[in-house]
Parts: C-alpha cells; sequence; structure tokens
C-alpha cells in the first residue's frame, strides 16, 4: 500500500521565518492594524534586546535598539541576562525612545512563551516605569524583590551556609570574577541611579508596598 502524503491538497506551506518559529503573522498583523510602534523585547540565554520599531510600506524602520551589555557602561557587574538586568535594559530602553519622543507603543514579545514574572515582563516593566505608555496588567510583573535581584542574593546566601561545594559550582562565574551574588541588589540600585542621572530623571522607586500587592493578586 502506498505512504499517503504528510500534507493534504490544501496545504499551504508556512512562511519560513513561521516555519523556523520566528514569527508569529497572526500576532504581527493585529498590531500593525493598531499603526503603533512596537516595543520588542527579545531574550538569549545571556542577553536582552530591547528595540522600538515602526511599520513602514517598505517594511519594518528600527527607532532604537538597546542591549543589555550595555548596562556595563553604567556598572552593572552581573549577568546581561537575569531578571535585574531585564528590567535596567527596558528602563534604559525606555528613557531612550523618551528622548526621541516616543511615549507609547505596544509591546512585542513575538513567538516566544508568555510566562508570569518572566524576564520579557520584566524588560516591559522598566519600560513602563521609564514613562513609556504600552498595555499591559500588573499581574505579569516579577516581584519588586526579584526585579531588585535580592532572590539570587538570598539563594547565594542560603547556599554558601548549607552547601559550600554546590555554592561553587552554582556561582562558578561570579566567583572567577570576583564577584559577590549577594551584591546583586545594591549593584542593581547603583546602575539604576545612575541610568536616571544620565537622563535627567528621578529613578523610580520600587518599594516594598508594590510587592506585597503584587502578591496578594
Amino acid at each position: 500500500m502506498p505512504i499517503k502524503g504528510k500534507f493534504g491538497p490544501r496545504y499551504r506551506v508556512p512562511f519560513r521565518r513561521r516555519r523556523e518559529g520566528k514569527t508569529d503573522y497572526r500576532a504581527r498583523y493585529k498590531m500593525l492594524l493598531s499603526k503603533k510602534i512596537r516595543a520588542v523585547v527579545r531574550k538569549s540565554l545571556r542577553n536582552i534586546f530591547v528595540q522600538f520599531i515602526r511599520a513602514e510600506l517598505g517594511g519594518d524602520k528600527t527607532i532604537s535598539t538597546t542591549k543589555s551589555v550595555e548596562l556595563k557602561k553604567y556598572g552593572w557587574k552581573y549577568s546581561g541576562g537575569n531578571i535585574p538586568a531585564a528590567y535596567l535594559t527596558g528602563y534604559l530602553a525606555g528613557l531612550k525612545a523618551m528622548k526621541l519622543g516616543i511615549n507609547e507603543a505596544i509591546l512585542d514579545i513575538g513567538p516566544q512563551r508568555s510566562t508570569k514574572g518572566s524576564r520579557l515582563y520584566a524588560a516591559l516593566k522598566g519600560l513602563v516605569d521609564a514613562g513609556v505608555n504600552i498595555p499591559y496588567n500588573d499581574v505579569i510583573f516579577p516581584s519588586i524583590e526579584r526585579i531588585q535581584g535580592y532572590h539570587i542574593a538570598q539563594y547565594a546566601e542560603k547556599l554558601e551556609n548549607e552547601d559550600q561545594e554546590l555554592y561553587k559550582k552554582r556561582f562558578s562565574g561570579y566567583i572567577q570574577n570576583g564577584l559577590n551574588p549577594r551584591d546583586t541588589p545594591t549593584n542593581f540600585q547603583e546602575v539604576l541611579n545612575k541610568i536616571a542621572e544620565e537622563f535627567g530623571v528621578e529613578p523610580p522607586t520600587l518599594t516594598k508596598e508594590e510587592e506585597e500587592e503584587f502578591e496578594e493578586e
């Protein structure tokens, strides 16, 4: 018996970027209909990228690009791919956008999985705190404690006290670079202040009350 073809006669081959999981064309079409600038947030293991993109007849036009590696300029010592770095990258990207006259956008996370409290939404929180008007729901943000990096500091302290070998294994990159993971929240605040100072604005106040409200929802 002949083997039937995998696809029927009406099957349409998806666009290449759809096949590769790089573009959700249905979501993209809806965003284009809004005629608003897109705040595009992408992540890799060690980096966060935020771009402001305008759709034009000739194709997308990138207005502004911000990468977490830029945080080193402001004194960031730790990974460019964690939640605190994602927030700081979003905040820096938002201030750049405001300086260019962009005060409104819609979030574009592409085909990436939407997970509450993820790095994508830490970056969104930074964008919003910078003053960019982007529709959102508070429940999707990471807790303030995680944004500031306290979860990293607390986990490091716990491991160091309970299992020195595991601590050295999990935080080997920090140790090799002479960094103490427990200092992450302090470094976060220093970098946040320096970014705000460069743009002549007051840094956002990330308070305990905000975190408790998030946890109650």
